[in-house]
């Protein structure tokens, strides 16, 4: 059995005779990537090829592009990067029934195994053998992809394809934002990155009384009051649990989304908390740090969660239900449009803290 193209989705790959495309490429140990031609992926058992059509880059981008101590022991160049992306499908693979060519979908970055014991359980965003595409496997900076057709997801209509591409990410944020109670109580967001910033909005769309984001640079924070966050707060400025409990009259927060990663952002969240609340962890720390666990989370009947990736595929479905029901809007995170080829830009960007989500628009795609 052969993959299955049509004459329309076929014309949107390149001639037989030119079968290689643009990508962005980790091709070795050390900072940076480069734009390489490579060849087109085909689509095999299981598999469908997508024309890429947007991508997100995201803080696993910048570390890869760093080559910091996590990427070092991960990544074994050369691997296409970029695992945030939406793309049509223009080749399907033996055996796929569940998309069709032309369909608009958005992807699951982590390819699991399905026999690990967390996959026979449901707990598929932890498998035990997961490979993350744009890190173990090829991913979606370039002109095609091919991921397995299972980590497919519809795009649900009307949805634009800056949205679409950062689905994914924004995945993350809604299971964080979802591990506890919303309707009706006091959120605190510590980080104001792209998915601090996406939480705010989940959270006011899930009926969060009020939302509280924290950060320290004031264009982060302003990003948050476009994202409609009740109150910000500048904690280079400001005490993050007194200023809480002013806001909230004394109460407290029912829970707290940390993005940050900071052991600072952590011990103002535990600290604003009220007693019985949830400390639900996405941001990673860099280096192990000290808590006072009795005061802070023992004593108060904390409820900490560690929160890793999109729970599958129950966190999409969350995600496609918000956005169709236009109580989500996430483009005011989205600051910056730009063509793949400036990839180098848009990681400057990342690192110097001025921009939210940047999108990036790949070779022959039109703004």
């Amino acid at each position: 059995m052969t993959p299955t193209t049509t004459a329309a989705a076929e014309a949107r790959r390149p001639a037989t005779r030119t079968r290689t495309m643009k990508a962005v490429v980790k091709a070795k140990a050390g900072p940076g990537a480069e734009i390489r031609d490579v060849p087109v992926p085909t689509a095999g058992p299981g598999e469908i090829l997508l024309k890429v059509k947007r991508a997100g880059v995201c803080g696993t981008d910048l570390h890869i592009w760093i080559w910091d101590r996590w990427a070092e022991g991960r990544m074994k160049p050369p691997v296409t990067i970029g695992h945030e992306f939406v793309g049509e499908v223009v080749e399907l693979g033996a055996g796929v029934t569940n998309v069709k060519l032309g369909d608009l979908v958005s992807s699951e970055s982590h390819i699991i195994c399905h026999t690990c014991t967390a996959c026979r359980m449901n707990l598929g965003h932890v498998c035990e053998n997961t490979r993350i595409l744009g890190v173990d496997v090829n991913g979606g900076f370039a002109e095609y992809v091919a991921i397995p057709a299972i980590n497919a997801w519809s795009i649900p209509p009307g949805i634009p394809l800056e949205v679409a591409a950062i689905m994914e990410p924004s995945g993350n944020a809604v299971h964080t934002a979802f591990a506890g109670p919303l309707s009706g109580c006091n959120i605190g967001v510590t980080g104001c990155g792209p998915i601090g910033l996406f939480s705010i909005g989940i959270a006011k769309a899930a009926g969060a009384s009020c939302v509280i984001a924290s950060d320290v640079s004031p264009y982060r924070l302003e990003l948050a009051r476009r994202m409609k966050a009740d109150a910000v707060i500048d904690v280079s400025k400001e005490d993050f649990a007194d200023r809480v409990r002013e806001i909230t009259h004394g109460r407290g927060l029912d829970g707290v989304l940390e993005m940050s990663g900071k052991p600072s952002a952590m011990r103002d969240g535990l600290t604003a908390l009220r007693n019985g609340g949830r400390l639900s962890l996405l941001g990673l720390p860099t280096e192990p740090f000290e808590l006072d666990w009795n005061r802070l989370v023992i004593f108060k009947g904390i409820t900490l969660q560690g929160i890793v990736g999109r729970r599958l595929y129950e966190t999409w479905d969350q995600l496609d239900q918000l956005l169709r029901s236009g109580r989500l809007d996430l483009r005011p995170s989205i600051t910056h449009t730009m063509p793949m080829e400036r990839f180098e830009e848009a990681i400057g960007l990342l690192r110097e803290g001025k921009a939210g989500k940047v999108v990036l628009v790949p070779w022959g795609e039109a703004a």
